[in-house]
C-alpha cells in the first residue's frame, strides 16, 4: 500500500467506530475546573488504571465542570456494568476533602475484587 493511499485511509472518518457507551465498568470523574482540579483528576486517572486495568475497569472519564453550582466539586462515580445505577465512590465536600489515594482504591477494591490484594495500600500502620 502506497504512503498516499495509507494515508487516505487512515484520514477517512467513516471507517472509524465509536465505542459503545458503558460497555464495561466505568469510572467518572467529576471536578471543578475553575478550581484547578484536572491534574489531581488525571493523577487518580492514571493510578486506577494501574491498579484496576481493563478489563476490571474499562472506561475513566474526567468531566470538567465550571458552573457555579458545581463550585468545588470533586466526585468519583462507579457505574458496574449490569448493575442498575452507578455509585457515588467520593465526594469531596460530603467527605470534607479529597481521597487519600489508599483509601479510594480500597473503595473501588471492595465493590469489583473483594479478594483483590492491594499490597502497600492494603498493609495497616504499625
Amino acid at each position: 500500500m502506497s504512503t498516499d493511499s495509507l494515508q487516505q485511509k487512515l484520514s477517512d472518518i467513516t471507517t472509524f467506530v465509536f465505542p459503545p457507551p458503558l460497555s464495561s465498568t466505568t469510572v467518572v470523574i467529576e471536578f471543578c475546573d475553575r478550581c484547578r482540579w484536572l491534574h489531581r483528576a488525571s493523577w487518580i486517572q492514571t493510578e486506577l488504571f494501574l491498579t484496576f486495568p481493563p478489563p476490571v475497569i474499562g472506561t475513566i472519564s474526567l468531566i470538567p465542570l465550571n458552573t457555579d453550582e458545581t463550585a468545588g466539586r470533586f466526585r468519583l462515580w462507579l457505574s458496574i456494568l449490569d448493575s442498575q445505577a452507578p455509585l457515588l465512590v467520593w465526594d469531596r465536600k460530603v467527605e470534607g476533602g479529597f481521597p487519600e489515594l489508599k483509601v479510594l482504591k480500597q473503595r473501588i477494591r471492595d465493590l469489583l475484587q473483594p479478594g483483590k490484594d492491594l499490597g502497600h495500600s492494603d498493609k495497616k500502620p504499625l
